[in-house]
């Protein structure tokens, strides 16, 4: 008999507010009743790492693991190895130190954040106290990125869209993106800074929680810039438990 289950997978933290956050978005799921949930970690967070949730979702008699993947973008290097260690994938692109999972059930990987709307209305939300006056004002967009060349590309155009989503919402001037692998934040703001001399820069950081990238390594790279900057992350937000919900919808339709 078909029984689905459901595995969010992020990459954990010792911040045990950073789990916190997490756990509170899977809990505000609203699914059909008897889905189990297993909100899961990468690395970190002894006793509830992927397997951990694998097993506990199969020892209730799950037959389909619907896996959605906490991250921001597709080019995340993580995404990579996830998926090859669940067996969505034969080999993993870059070298990896994951080995396969026991999973009997049948597993069903979905997308990460990428370009989703309901990410853009957060960001806009959480960046919209910092905007006066949107026509005399440019937002940048800063994620992760990496330095992989096709990893990178995927972590552009994620970034990209999610830039012309959230241009469409508060019609600024211009809405750019930077990575801080390769660190992109020092050409982008010069860029802007010449071309537009009398703008006000305006920094948003496309990171699920707030931590040591939003909270040291941005301002870090900020400094002697003229800019506006509050560090908000997704979470909190209850839009966030609204986009693993959608993630795993198709999945009750088909039901």
């Amino acid at each position: 008999m078909l029984k689905y289950g459901v595995l969010v997978i992020s990459h954990g933290s010792r911040n045990e507010k950073w789990v916190h956050l997490v756990d509170e978005a899977v809990n505000a799921m609203q699914i059909p009743d008897g889905i189990p949930v297993y909100a899961s970690f990468l690395e970190i967070v002894e006793g509830r790492l992927i397997q951990d949730g694998i097993t506990h979702l199969e020892s209730l008699g799950v037959t389909d693991i619907i896996a959605v993947p906490l991250f921001i973008s597709s080019g995340s290097t993580h995404i990579d190895e996830i998926s090859y260690a669940l067996g969505v994938k034969p080999e993993p692109v870059l070298p990896t130190d994951m080995t396969p999972f026991a999973i009997q059930a049948k597993l069903h990987f979905t997308n990460p954040i990428d370009d989703d709307p309901i990410i853009a209305q957060i960001l806009y939300e959480k960046m919209k106290p910092l905007s006066l006056k949107p026509a005399e004002e440019i937002v940048l967009l800063v994620g992760h990125g990496s330095v992989e060349r096709n990893f990178h590309i995927l972590w552009r155009r994620g970034l990209e869209r999610l830039a012309s989503r959230l241009k469409e919402y508060g019609d600024f001037d211009e809405v750019d993106v930077a990575m801080l692998l390769p660190d992109q934040i020092d050409r982008k703001m010069n860029h802007w800074l010449k071309l537009k001399p009398n703008h006000m820069v305006l920094v948003v950081p496309v990171f699920l929680s707030e931590g040591y990238f939003t909270n040291e390594v941005i301002p870090e790279r900020l400094q002697g810039y003229t800019y506006k900057y509050n560090g908000s992350s997704l979470l909190p937000h209850p839009l966030v438990a609204r986009w693993l919900e959608r993630q795993t919808a198709i999945f009750w339709e088909r039901v």
